[in-house]
């Protein structure tokens, strides 16, 4: 279930780097990996009238593991990251609520 959204990462990147991705998750998390969505989301980031480079930006949005796994997952995706050429990349977690969440009409 968790939905990955990444941006200012070239798609390239992400598909060499999905498989491990999302093996390490999957491990680290205890969920099967057709659990997981990763989306690549292409944006223009703009300042002052110009264009402006992209950073790398993860936002992972899941039901609420923990700290520890939280930690976990988000040293797993900037090691990654990092090694696949970016120098920096900035990690957001939203945590849903199961009450709020529905697949096929039907809450968690």
């Amino acid at each position: 279930m968790p939905q990955i959204k990444m941006r200012g990462i070239e798609t390239e990147i992400v598909r060499e780097l999905s498989r491990q991705l999302i093996d390490e998750l999957a491990v680290i998390t205890e969920s099967p990996r057709d659990d997981f969505t990763l989306e690549v989301i292409h944006s223009t980031f703009v300042m002052d009238g110009d264009f402006a480079p992209s950073y790398p930006f993860v936002e992972i949005a899941w039901f609420d593991r923990g700290q520890e796994i939280q930690n976990q997952v988000a040293q797993a995706i900037s090691r990654l990251v990092n090694d696949a050429g970016c120098s920096s990349v900035d990690i957001m977690f939203t945590v849903l609520e199961k009450l709020r969440y529905y697949e096929n009409g039907e809450h968690f």
